[in-house]
């Protein structure tokens, strides 16, 4: 529970995601052929780069790591650590406010130079994921903090087909 994956794959037909801001989808391609299309939930923000703005980082990124292959669907993460805590509603209604990380963690990495790479840019110390979110949420519209929300299951799926360095377009 909550390990982390660190070996990049080496075949040269990477798996590859694509989200898509105005459509609220994610889509997994491996070469011309797109794999899946999952609905996302981006930042309420809308898409910007700025450290702090609660947006939705744009432009060229990479998977930086991994974290929770083996933890069960709904297990609650804080600072990237499992916290030992399953969602349940009654634990949503206790803390409302709370912005729920769950199931697994997509860290990403800005691959853009003064766009969402270094400086007050820097998709990965902004800690910018693809994560689960409680099938409460509403998917499809734009609800975050600036990471992009997904389904338990779709990330646990999307989790097992793509690994640390596979390229993500955000646009």
């Amino acid at each position: 529970m909550g390990r982390l994956s660190h070996a990049p794959r080496a075949d040269a037909a990477r798996p590859r995601l694509r989200v898509w801001l105005q459509r609220q989808r994610l889509e997994l391609w491996r070469g011309d052929e797109r794999l899946h299309s999952y609905a996302v939930s981006t930042a309420r923000n809308g898409p910007g780069e700025d450290s702090g703005s609660g947006c939705t980082p744009r432009g060229r990124h990479r998977i930086r790591l991994k974290i929770g292959q083996h933890a069960p669907l709904n297990a609650v993460f804080a600072g990237r650590r499992p916290t030992g805590e399953i969602w349940t509603p009654e634990a949503a209604a206790a803390a409302p406010e709370r912005d729920w990380i769950l199931s697994r963690i997509l860290w990403l990495t800005g691959a853009e130079p003064g766009r969402n790479r270094g400086g007050s840019r820097d998709t990965l110390r902004r800690f910018i994921y693809i994560h689960g979110t409680p099938d409460t949420e509403p998917m499809g519209v734009p609800l975050s903090h600036g990471c992009i929300r997904m389904r338990n299951r779709d990330v646990a799926e999307l989790f097992d087909q793509v690994d640390n360095g596979d390229p993500v377009l955000i646009e």
